[in-house]
Parts: structure tokens; sequence; C-alpha cells
């Protein structure tokens, strides 16, 4: 293999320089050409492709967001979209691509290799880190630490004016990022898209707590399972409790990756490498499974949905008591 792509697609993720970074050097560690496409699947369609050296990817391994940039098409949707952005693959002389994103970024990635036999491999990059098949996608430990940072604010606030705060965190259809933050940062109670909640038994912990002489209290909602805005005003009608809501919202997406997050995307990035090199990049995507850097075929971010761990749950409802 002469020449690679790499884009990345979809939500930006902290840690996707990191992983460009690495494809890029171990790439040219290797005597092959690599290409970065500017502005995902909308940018290979447009021919915003440009040749990428060492220096490209220089001083980026501590930055957030993307540097070739990420948007949605849905030109790329089309047949006809995908194929423009084949032929301006073949005409870079393209051999092999490789795809940082979530499962929406792995579905495009599939179809060019069953339409026109592209060489692709999926890195999986998601803070939601809800790619079936990988226990962790680069970003997700990044937007945890940043969430615990948020509550850890929030707390003091909240003992200081002895109210309850509601955080309500990213989890559009999962609740990743509210489980590990809300254990780690102590939060009360946990709400995520999984799981049914009754807003009553919130309430009784609230009660109990505070006649305990709790008088302070934290609670995780991610944006799936509901308005933080909404739930408050609950809270606050039931319990009587003052009650207020901070929304972080897209603070959660940005920030200088952590060290797991860089490792993670390092190595990621290599393997992508490795595999186009010893061709085995059939529709592949590289996971982290058991504590293990592994390949699986592409459908597998499809083939489930990735669950919570209910164990963990009950570990947190217990530890909040």
């Amino acid at each position: 293999m002469n020449s690679i792509g790499v884009l990345t697609s979809g939500g930006d993720a902290p840690g996707m320089n990191a992983a460009v970074r690495a494809v890029v050097r171990k790439a040219l560690f290797h005597g092959i050409k690599v290409y970065g496409i500017e502005r995902g699947y909308a940018g290979l369609i447009n021919n915003e492709i440009k040749e990428m050296s060492l220096g490209s990817v220089g001083d980026i391994i501590q930055r957030g967001g993307t540097v070739l940039k990420t948007a949605r098409s849905l030109e790329f949707k089309t047949y006809e979209g995908r194929l423009r952005a084949f032929q301006n693959l073949k005409n870079h002389g393209i051999e092999g691509l490789v795809v940082i994103g979530g499962d929406g970024s792995f579905q495009g990635a599939l179809k060019l290799y069953e339409e026109f036999g592209v060489k692709v491999v999926g890195i999986p990059a998601t803070i939601d880190n809800d790619i079936y098949g990988t226990d962790y996608s680069i970003g997700f430990d990044t937007t945890v630490n940043t969430v615990v940072d948020a509550i850890n604010k929030i707390r003091d606030t909240a003992f200081s004016h002895e109210r309850t705060f509601i955080v309500e965190v990213m989890g559009r259809n999962a609740g990743f990022i509210a489980l590990e933050a809300g254990i780690a940062g102590g939060a009360e109670s946990i709400i995520i898209p999984e799981i049914p909640y009754s807003i009553e038994e919130i309430c009784q912990k609230l009660i109990k707590s505070h006649q305990r002489g709790k008088l302070h209290s934290i609670i995780i909602i991610a944006e799936g399972a509901g308005s933080g805005i909404k739930l408050g005003e609950v809270i606050k009608e039931k319990t009587g409790f003052e009650t207020r809501v901070t929304i972080l919202g897209h603070i959660q997406r940005g920030g200088s990756p952590s060290a797991f997050d860089r490792i993670l995307a390092s190595r990621m990035g290599a393997m992508a490498v490795d595999a186009l090199r010893e061709g085995i990049s059939q529709g592949v995507m590289v996971a982290f499974e058991k504590g293990e850097y592994v390949l699986k075929p592409l459908e597998t971010a499809f083939s489930g949905k990735k669950q919570i761990d209910l164990e963990y749950y009950r570990l947190a409802d217990i530890l909040s008591i």
C-alpha cells in the first residue's frame, strides 16, 4: 500500500487529533503517503484533500476538537455522493481509508467498502461511548473528567447555599457519561435513558437526606432521559427545596484530551495503519476490549446495542445513600 487517507466524521471528541497524529506518523514511518480529508465525508465529496507531513501533525496531541474539522453530509447518504467520494479517492491514488468517528461514520465507511471495494478501517471516537463492540471510545474519558470537574465546582455552591442542583449532561440515547461521572462525582441520584426512574423515589430520597441533616444534593440526568429544567421544577414543587439546574452542553466536547484518551487514540491510530499495511482491512474497526486492542468487522458496531452494567448502576445507588 502506497497511500492512505484519514478523516474525522460526526461529533468531535477529545483525542481525535491524537488519532490523526498517530495515523500520519505511523504511515510515514513505513513510507506510506497520507492524505488528510477535511470536513469528513462532505470534504471527501468536495475534494478537500491534502497531503500531510510529519510537521502537519506537530503540536496537536494535546488539542481538543479535530484539526481536520468535521461535518455531516446528506449527499454522502446517496449513491451518487458516495461515487463522487470514491472517484476523488481514486484520483489521488488513495488505496485505504481510516475513518475516525461514531457508528454513523462507520456505516459510511462500510458503504465505501461494499460498493467500491475501498479498504477501510474505523477508529471509534465518540464522547457517548455507545459504540457496540468496544469498551471505550476516544473522547469518553476526557468528557467524564470534564463533567466531574463541573460537579466538584457545583457542589461547592450547593453546599454553601444548601440547595439541590441538577446537572444535565450529554447522552441522547446512552447514559454512560451520566453514570461514570455520577459515581465519580458522588451524585445522590443518576438518571439515564436505559433505566426507568421514579420522580417520587427521587424526591423521597432527597427528603430523607434532608431529615438526617444533609441539606444539599447533586442529581445527574442524561439529556436522553428528560429535561433537567422540567425535573427541577417538579422536585421543587414536590419537596419545597431550592433547586437549580446546570446544563453543561457542548463544554463536554472540548478541552485537552486526558492521558488515557491520548494513549487510546495513539494505539488505535497505529493499529489502523498496520491493518491497512497487512491487507486485513476488509471493512474493520479497531476496538479496545478487556484491556486488549483488537480488530473486528465494521458490522460489529451495528450488531447490537451497548448495555449499561446494571451492577455498576446498583453500586451507584448504594453509594449515594
